[in-house]
């Protein structure tokens, strides 16, 4: 597809719930309030929003899916222009699956599994607001989702994580890193603001 033509040499993938905390996790990560919007209405983000992090390499917050407010033909055509992202952009490094700590694994997120998995691309769910669990709840749900997650692949990874209390972020910055062979400290800080020195930093499905 001619809007998958962004030209990049590495990029990671944030994809999850619309109500799952994604945006506020990247802007966690950026150490940014508002790199990714975020809103009280889930399915707000309707593009493919790429962040600069040098040496065109990008990290990409992805559309959230199940939102229910937009319409059926909307869904269906995001629907198709993600798979193709997922399914054939070389560029991808591999994918961020942001989950509820609370309430992992929903029938999308193992749709969204199913869809990526195949590609042999490394999966990390990320368990966002896990300061909503007590400290047994957190490890048992970290297990749990760790032995799910390795079903699906070899080498796939799980951590926890809370926008809110700021913990978490270094076991996450980690895998970035090494996916994109790059210095630790360069996944936070250096983000760019969609817009920046690359020119097209936003990809929209085809109408």
């Amino acid at each position: 597809m001619k809007d998958l033509s962004f030209p990049s040499s590495g990029e990671v993938a944030f994809a999850g719930r619309s109500n799952a905390g994604k945006s506020s996790a990247i802007n966690t990560l950026a150490n940014q309030r508002r790199l990714a919007f975020t809103s009280k209405t889930p399915g707000r983000t309707q593009q493919i929003n790429y962040f600069g992090l040098g040496g065109e390499k990008y990290l990409v917050d992805l559309p959230g899916y199940g939102y229910a407010k937009v319409q059926k033909t909307e869904q269906q055509r995001w629907r198709i222009f993600l798979g193709a992202y997922l399914e054939t952009r070389e560029p991808l490094a591999g994918l961020i699956l942001i989950m509820d700590a609370r309430r992992p694994f929903t029938e999308l997120d193992r749709q969204m599994l199913e869809w990526f998995a195949p590609r042999g691309r490394p999966i990390h769910a990320l368990l966002t607001k896990a300061d909503k669990l007590g400290r047994s709840e957190q490890a048992q749900t970290l297990t749990s989702v760790r032995g799910e997650i390795s079903k699906w692949g070899s080498g796939f990874t799980a951590s926890l994580f809370s926008s809110l209390k700021k913990t978490g972020t270094s076991e996450v910055e980690a895998v970035i890193a090494s996916w994109l062979a790059i210095e630790t400290s360069a996944s936070r800080a250096k983000f760019a603001a969609p817009g920046s020195a690359t020119g097209q930093s936003l990809l929209e499905p085809p109408l």
